[in-house]
């Protein structure tokens, strides 16, 4: 057993990769559709693009038997938080580039870390607090400590949208205990694109036809990256595998220099830098009770 294992998360490094590239192009689909539509309508269009794939995926590998045998409550409260995060992204990267607003994202674990203590009953213990710590001044380096630059709006959405996904995470850690990790998924496609059409409704913008390759790349990404982060964490050590969560940042520089010729500054590469450093000690800090929970 032993032997199999450096395969098994050299595997899962690779889907891990693969995902995060993924998500990197979902994410540029959402930040050249947010120029046109509103924020809330492209947060639909990311649920409603996905759902006929999900919906596949899910009939054909376990069915809908029990579909409705779920944690009602907690999958409407994920499916809220989905909606606000997306919104907040869609909004935050139409005035940020990718790699500004992934660096401020990147925050995420550390909130994660900071909420498990009260909802999750998990101890923290001072190290990971300073950690946490560490990583908040990243975030504050990222929004500009100069005068000119601090606490954009745009900056602000995409803190508001990293919190919104870090309460989300602990609600999957809830649910995970009673409800199958694709019944997860499911709901959250099907009540998202419901909540988020109804609420686009009043404002939305008529779809251009030179607009339906995006919406099909926006499909096609979220599905893939969907798939490929489930495989990576369900093969391998997430302790192991989160880290290359950060190489988002490479893909995110990347595709603004090809599409906006856009490249960071200084105080976002330091802020990276900082929040990376931050939340690669807490992924690490966490291998003990990764290796603990394996059979």
């Amino acid at each position: 057993m032993p032997l199999k294992r450096p395969a098994g998360n050299l595997y899962s490094i690779y889907a891990m990769v693969l995902a995060v590239f993924m998500f990197a192009l979902m994410d540029t689909v959402m930040k050249v559709l947010s120029q046109t539509y509103p924020a809330i309508q492209v947060a639909a269009l990311r649920s409603l693009t996905s759902l006929p794939l999900i919906a596949v995926y899910v009939g054909i590998k376990v069915g809908y038997g029990d579909i409705f045998r779920i944690r009602w409550p907690l999958h409407i409260l994920r499916a809220v938080l989905g909606i606000a995060m997306l919104s907040f992204f869609a909004f935050g990267i139409r005035k940020l580039s990718l790699a500004e607003a992934y660096t401020i994202f990147f925050i995420a674990p550390a909130i994660i870390t900071a909420l498990s203590v009260w909802f999750l009953k998990e101890r923290v213990d001072l190290a990971r607090w300073i950690a946490i710590g560490v990583g908040l001044c990243g975030v504050l380096v990222v929004l500009r400590p100069s005068g000119a630059g601090f606490l954009t709006i745009g900056g602000l959405a995409v803190l508001g949208a990293a919190a919104m996904y870090a309460v989300s995470a602990i609600t999957v850690g809830i649910l995970a205990r009673t409800d199958r990790s694709e019944h997860m998924v499911f709901w959250l496609m099907l009540m998202m694109s419901i909540g988020a059409g109804l609420l686009a409704a009043p404002g939305w913008v008529g779809m251009r036809m030179s607009d339906i390759p995006l919406l099909l790349g926006l499909a096609l990404s979220g599905f893939i990256g969907q798939l490929a982060i489930t495989e990576a964490f369900a093969r391998g050590d997430a302790s192991s595998v989160a880290p290359f969560e950060y190489t988002a940042l490479a893909w995110a520089v990347g595709l603004d220099w090809l599409l906006w010729q856009t490249l960071p500054d200084g105080w976002t590469v330091v802020g990276a830098a900082i929040i990376i450093g931050s939340g690669m000690y807490l992924i690490r800090h966490e291998k003990v009770h990764v290796e603990s929970d394996h059979p």
